[in-house]
């Protein structure tokens, strides 16, 4: 079945480029938890970063969905995270006010958030070693002076949720990112009700085979998640390793190939030459953008990219952000439901 589909629904390639529309700077907003044992007063940090800096372009590949209940937008600009730090679960919360970013945290993890805020919003990042070679990335590149890729120090916490991202919808994986960290997470410390702290790796390996069946993970993606939980330890060191090399770390885990593990670094380790490989959509988006070759494959793709080696992603999340994306010209991929088997 052929033709274009209006309005066109973003998949999941298009959602990774990570571009989170915050709203308008307002007064302060404080969320609904104001008194509970979780709460207590924050630990604050101002940086000023020595670059521009777009808070939602840095932050947005980390969100997993619109309603992703590790990740929150509020009404006053700021953005929350839960994390689950190697010294237990934290919340942080940044919000850009003039050149400066406020940041404050709360829980066990408070103060290692705090130590690495320049890290997550990209303060290891060299953006001046791209040079763009093509229309399009120079145009991409000039209307987002403020992205900065990420680095966020942790992996489990971006390889959990890119394992339930193979080979399935967009929708399925959000979903079942969202039943699980709801139900086996725990509400996140700090006065943000709505926020939850993924699960740690022994309660990822206790969750019975039917509450994977219940959140719609087939036993492939189930089993590899419990093959990756059982070595937390010496996957999360991957975090300090060069990119190359965590990720063949992470690929030592059966079940976890090139596409796994460079979605993954490029998260954790601010990896900017981790092209993903593999996936669906993205060769021939980059196909359609630089050489007009929507049929392009994954080693078409490479060659194209060969002029920003050392900076692929890069080069990826800019076509992403670009909007240059070829015309749908077949039916969507029918979304699985092993929930009613």
């Amino acid at each position: 079945m052929a033709g274009r589909y209006a309005p066109r629904r973003p998949t999941r390639t298009t959602l990774r480029a990570g571009d989170v529309v915050l709203p308008a700077q307002a007064s302060p907003a404080s969320p609904a938890r104001t008194s509970s044992p979780r709460t207590s007063s924050p630990r604050t940090r101002t940086w000023t970063p020595p670059w521009p800096l777009d808070l939602g372009l840095a932050l947005g590949p980390l969100r997993r969905g619109p309603g992703d209940p590790t990740f929150r937008t509020t009404p006053d600009g700021s953005i929350w995270r839960a994390s689950r730090t190697p010294v237990g679960p934290g919340t942080l919360r940044v919000a850009a006010r003039g050149g400066a970013i406020e940041a404050e945290a709360w829980g066990p993890g408070a103060e290692w958030l705090l130590d690495r805020l320049p890290a997550l919003l990209g303060a290891d990042d060299d953006p001046d070693a791209f040079t763009p070679h093509h229309r399009i990335l120079t145009a991409a590149l000039r209307s987002r002076p403020g992205l900065r890729l990420t680095r966020t120090g942790l992996v489990m916490e971006s390889l959990i949720p890119s394992i339930l991202e193979q080979k399935v919808t967009t929708d399925e994986a959000y979903g079942s990112w969202r039943v699980l960290v709801r139900r086996f997470g725990e509400p996140a410390p700090g006065p943000n009700d709505r926020l939850y702290v993924m699960p740690e790796p022994r309660t990822w390996a206790l969750i019975p085979s039917w509450e994977w069946h219940r959140a719609n993970v087939d036993s492939k993606r189930s089993a590899t998640i419990l093959r990756a939980v059982r070595v937390a330890r010496r996957l999360e060191e991957a975090a300090e390793m060069e990119p190359a090399r965590a990720q063949q770390r992470l690929e030592l885990i059966p079940g976890i190939g090139p596409w796994t593990s460079a979605e993954t670094v490029q998260r954790s380790n601010g990896a900017p030459d981790a092209v993903t490989v593999g996936d669906y959509h993205l060769p021939g988006i980059v196909g359609h953008a630089l050489a007009g070759r929507r049929d392009a494959d994954d080693t078409e793709m490479l060659d194209l990219l060969t002029p920003y080696a050392g900076q692929r992603h890069r080069a990826t999340r800019l076509i992403l952000l670009s909007g240059h994306t070829p015309p749908r010209r077949a039916p969507r991929m029918t979304p699985r439901d092993i929930t009613r088997l």
